[in-house]
């Protein structure tokens, strides 16, 4: 399956926290979009790996993506060499698509740039013809995105650009609650964590707020790209008089 957008995520809910507003926002412009989580998040401190695919399944519906999988990595342990290089490149070529997302260049978490530069370094390797990888038995066509976009994680980063997700914002913050284990859920037989109390949530809803300001609109996501992002016309802008 062709995709247009492809989000990867080291973390199941990595993407849902950062992008998933913006995945909404092209799927409502008839974009094909998917999810590919590296990890099964094992070593997070609430749930299981198992109850987390089940919260990324319904975190999926949510987010109507066409596509969602598990590479099945080693959570805190995975690495930036040729093996997982292949894989992530295997990946793309499967997908095709036209823009990546990826975690934060550098994060509180470790895993997040780690992740960040392992996705980066497959997209380009990836459009290389001499690169053999292999699906089902068939050798794969080199495949390039045109852009790899790097979304902004618990750490502050200066975005390069930011878009519009006032119009899907209910449906982004509902697609985070879809981890229970993870978000909101303080007290219980499980340790509270960083991440579980309502005011890291409160905090996700700031961060979207203090991005939209930016721009002139009530809620944002913002990215980091290396490369100079080109627009077809002036009409991509948003009208901000303020």
């Amino acid at each position: 399956m062709k995709l247009d957008l492809l989000a990867f995520g080291v973390h199941p809910d990595d993407v849902e926290l950062s992008c998933s507003g913006v995945l909404l926002v092209e799927k409502l412009r008839g974009k094909k979009t998917g999810v590919v989580d590296l990890t099964r998040g094992e070593l997070g401190t609430r749930g299981s790996a198992a109850i987390r695919e089940q919260e990324a399944a319904l975190a999926a519906k949510i987010l109507h993506l066409d596509a969602r999988e598990n590479l099945g990595m080693a959570d805190g342990f995975f690495k930036n060499d040729e093996a997982h290089q292949r894989t992530i490149i295997a990946a793309i070529r499967r997908y095709q698509p036209e823009i990546i997302l990826c975690n934060a260049p550098e994060d509180r978490h470790p895993d997040h740039g780690r992740s960040a530069r392992l996705v980066e370094e497959a997209a380009f390797l990836a459009g290389l013809r001499k690169i053999e990888t292999f699906h089902n038995e068939v050798l794969q066509e080199a495949w390039k995105p045109a852009y790899v976009f790097n979304y902004i994680q618990d750490r502050y980063l200066e975005p390069d650009f930011v878009i519009d997700i006032s119009d899907v914002m209910d449906e982004k913050i509902e697609s985070i609650k879809a981890y229970g284990t993870q978000f909101n859920s303080p007290g219980g037989d499980e340790p509270q964590t960083y991440i579980s109390t309502p005011d890291f949530l409160e905090s996700v809803i700031y961060r979207c707020k203090m991005m939209g300001k930016m721009i002139g609109v009530k809620y944002g996501e913002g990215f980091i790209s290396k490369k100079m992002v080109g627009f077809s016309s002036l009409n991509a802008l948003v009208t901000n008089r303020t």
